[in-house]
């Protein structure tokens, strides 16, 4: 599969614009400077750039606790994604979502999710809205390997694959729920393999390999728009940070992993990755990569300005846009 320049370029900002704003978000939080839980996703760039690359505006997304790189890659604003963080009013919700709850229904961002698995319901009947209505817009849902052990992945898989519903299934496999290994408690290795009981693809791609993240992707898009139903995407791929910014028990006496696992996982960086292959294969040079580094750091610096002046929610609004 040739990839243009232009979308190779296009992962790669967004693989930069998600290793900057979560590492900035692990320091601010880790400073008390925001409020609340945040889960970042640095390491596991290459899935949501990867995935998005290869779907189009009116496509839509749902996405997890850890879902900033998703909504990133989709094409988030950094400055309405740091204030909604921050509690602000300038935020994609004013402020009242938080980390875990942002949305854009004009980029097709159904929503982040705290609840581990409920993304996949609300994917599943994304894309049977478009089916009805016509549309040959594809759903993507991102969920992790916890997810798949919940009732809801295959009520999800099976109702998609029986209506051949427009929607790629994508499980950002990081080997762990929390802190609990998924080796200990999921009865197969490879989540991918559980797509033949509901009679549709699986797919086991190198998460951290944003280019053959791109191609699985597009050719699971391809299909899903062609009426032939979904797919399900296994991403191997390993979050760097703990499950939480926070998290104590990441190295040390309570330990769930070791500081050898997660050195020999950074030594697969999908930034580093691609800047490598884009050396050997010359397709852009490091002063265009560059470029771009540098053009993010100052949109980051916007944000976080932004975020810092906007303004905090007032009391009288707390019942405003509530629905439920």
């Amino acid at each position: 599969m040739d990839i243009t320049k232009d979308k190779l370029l296009e992962m790669y900002r967004s693989m930069q614009r998600i290793r900057h704003f979560e590492s900035k978000i692990r320091d601010l939080a880790t400073a008390n400077e925001i409020p609340g839980f945040v889960h970042v996703s640095i390491g596991e760039e290459a899935s949501a750039a990867g995935i998005c690359a290869a779907l189009r505006k009116t496509d839509r997304i749902t996405s997890t606790h850890r879902g900033h790189g998703h909504l990133i890659a989709k094409g988030g604003r950094l400055d309405k994604m740091m204030a909604e963080i921050y509690g602000k009013r300038g935020g994609y919700c004013k402020g009242k979502g938080g980390s875990m709850h942002i949305v854009d229904f004009s980029l097709g961002i159904l929503g982040a999710n705290g609840i581990v698995g409920a993304g996949l319901p609300i994917a599943t009947g994304s894309a049977l809205a478009a089916q009805v209505a016509g549309r040959d817009d594809v759903t993507a849902c991102f969920f992790g390997d916890g997810a798949s052990n919940e009732g809801t992945f295959h009520e999800s898989l099976n109702l998609a694959s029986v209506w051949k519903l427009p929607v790629i299934f994508v499980c950002e496999n990081n080997g762990f729920g929390e802190f609990t290994p998924m080796r200990t408690v999921t009865s197969v290795s490879d989540i991918a393999v559980r797509a033949r009981a509901h009679d549709l693809p699986g797919v086991i791609v190198d998460g951290n390999d944003v280019l053959e993240v791109f191609k699985v992707a597009s050719e699971a898009v391809a299909r899903a728009r062609a009426g032939e139903g979904p797919t399900l995407i296994e991403c191997k791929t390993y979050r760097w940070e703990g499950h939480v910014v926070g998290e104590a028990a990441i190295l040390g006496e309570y330990a769930y992993r070791s500081k050898e696992e997660v050195d020999s996982w950074k030594l697969k960086c999908p930034l580093i990755r691609f800047e490598k292959w884009c050396a050997e294969n010359k397709k852009i040079d490091a002063g265009e990569l560059q470029r771009i580094v540098t053009e993010t750091e100052k949109e980051l610096d916007e944000a976080i300005a932004f975020a810092r002046s906007s303004e905090l929610p007032a009391a009288s609004e707390v019942t405003d846009d509530v629905f439920a």
